[in-house]
């Protein structure tokens, strides 16, 4: 048997018998899911959208960034 699928194995036993620990593996799951999209919505909105009006608008802005460096 491969190394890869020692691990495999070793992994899909522990969790097939596990009972509390797939719950709470689920909790933590959610909870970083949810942190992770409260964190991107509050402190990281789309600023190109709210600022510009089209495609062309916005990349017009970022290729103007990136050529003068942001100045």
């Amino acid at each position: 048997m491969t190394l890869i699928k020692k691990i495999y194995a070793f992994y899909r036993d522990g969790f097939a018998g596990m009972r509390l620990g797939k719950k709470l593996w689920a909790i933590v799951i959610v909870k970083l899911f949810l942190f992770f999209v409260v964190i991107k919505l509050i402190f990281f909105p789309n600023i190109l959208k709210e600022r510009f009006a089209d495609d062309k608008q916005r990349t017009e802005y970022i290729i103007n960034n990136l050529i003068s460096g942001g100045k």
